[in-house]
C-alpha cells in the first residue's frame, strides 16, 4: 500500500478531524430518530460527550444547535429551497453575492484539459497531493502547476486505497506527496481568509466537453441554495439529459470547491455523495445555517 503523512492542520472553530466525525455520527444517529427526536442528553451521549460539551462542540461547528440543524435537513425545507432552483443559475451571474455566501465562480478560476491531454492520463504532468483534516473530515487534494486537480474527501482505511486511485486515474503524470504544499491549499479552500487577497483558486479539469460544462454550471450555485438534476439540465441548455448531467456530477473531481453536495433531487430527498450521505448533510446544512436567507 502506498504510505502517507498525515499532517495536523488547525481548523476554524477549533474543530479536528475527530470532532467531524462525532458531528456527522450525531447528523446520522438525529436522522435514523428523528421521529422520536433524541434529548440532548441521549445525542451527547452517543458520541460520548456531557451535554454541555456536546452542545457546546456542535453550535462551534454549525453555528447552531443540534436541533435546529435538524430542521434544516427536512424535504420541506429542501423543497422550499428546491422553488426557486429553475432561476438560481440565470440569475447567479446578474445578482451576485458577498461576503459568507459569495459566488464559488468568483473564488476559483477554471482551466478545462484538451481533448488530447484528456487521453493523455497526464504525461508531463508532475502532481502533488497530500491528505489532511478539514472541517468535513480528512480530504485529499492533488495539484498541478495550473491548478487543483482533485480534492475528495477520505476515512480510514480508505486513505491509502485514495491515493492508489489517483495514480490509477493519472498513470502517465509523476505523482510525489507535498505535505506542506497540499496543507496550504486545503487551508486556502476550507479558510478563504488563508487566500492571498484578490487571488483566486485555479481549478484544472480533467473530463470530457459535456462534463466540465457541467461542473462549470455547479459553480454558479450560491451557498445556501440547491437545485435539481432536472433544471441543472436546463440550465446548460440539455433539458432531456437529467441522467446524464446525474451521472456527470457524480464523476465531480474537485468535491465541494465544486460543489456537487448542492444538487439534490427533485422530490427534496438529498440523494447520493462520493463521500457519503452523512457528509453532504453536514455540508449542506452548515452552508443553511451560515446563510440562513438561501
Amino acid at each position: 500500500m502506498i504510505g502517507f503523512t498525515h499532517v495536523n492542520l488547525k481548523l476554524e472553530y477549533g474543530v479536528n478531524s475527530a470532532d467531524y466525525r462525532r458531528i456527522e455520527e450525531t447528523i446520522t444517529f438525529l436522522q435514523e430518530h428523528s421521529l422520536r427526536r433524541p434529548s440532548l442528553e441521549e445525542t451527547a451521549k452517543q458520541v460520548g460527550l456531557s451535554p454541555y460539551h456536546f452542545q457546546r462542540l456542535f453550535r462551534r461547528w454549525a453555528g447552531v444547535t443540534p436541533k435546529q440543524f435538524l430542521q434544516l435537513l427536512t424535504v420541506e425545507h429542501a423543497r422550499e429551497l428546491l422553488r426557486d432552483s429553475a432561476t438560481v443559475l440565470e440569475t447567479a451571474h446578474d445578482v451576485g453575492m458577498s461576503g459568507s455566501g459569495r459566488l464559488h465562480d468568483l473564488f476559483v478560476s477554471v482551466e478545462a484539459v484538451t481533448p488530447g491531454q484528456f487521453k493523455a492520463h497526464g504525461r508531463g504532468l508532475a502532481i502533488r497531493y497530500g491528505i489532511h483534516p478539514s472541517p468535513f473530515g480528512d480530504c485529499l487534494a492533488a495539484m498541478t502547476e495550473r491548478g487543483i486537480c482533485e480534492l475528495r474527501f477520505v476515512d480510514g482505511h480508505s486513505k491509502d486505497k485514495a491515493v492508489e486511485e489517483l495514480f490509477q486515474r493519472w498513470d502517465e503524470a509523476e505523482l510525489y506527496e507535498d505535505q506542506p504544499g497540499s496543507q496550504q491549499v486545503i487551508e486556502q479552500i476550507f479558510f478563504r481568509s488563508a487566500l492571498p487577497e484578490g487571488e483566486r483558486l485555479r481549478l484544472f479539469l480533467r473530463g470530457t466537453n459535456f462534463q466540465t460544462q457541467a461542473w462549470r454550471a455547479l459553480l454558479r450555485i450560491p451557498e445556501g441554495s440547491v437545485i435539481s438534476y432536472e433544471d441543472l439540465a436546463r440550465g446548460i441548455n440539455r433539458p432531456s439529459a437529467a441522467r446524464a448531467v446525474g451521472n456527470a456530477v457524480g464523476q465531480n473531481p474537485i468535491s465541494y470547491l465544486i460543489p456537487c453536495h448542492r444538487v439534490i433531487r427533485k422530490t427534496g430527498e438529498f440523494g447520493g455523495y462520493g463521500g457519503g450521505i452523512s457528509r453532504k448533510r453536514a455540508i449542506l446544512g452548515r452552508e443553511f445555517a451560515l446563510n440562513p436567507a438561501g
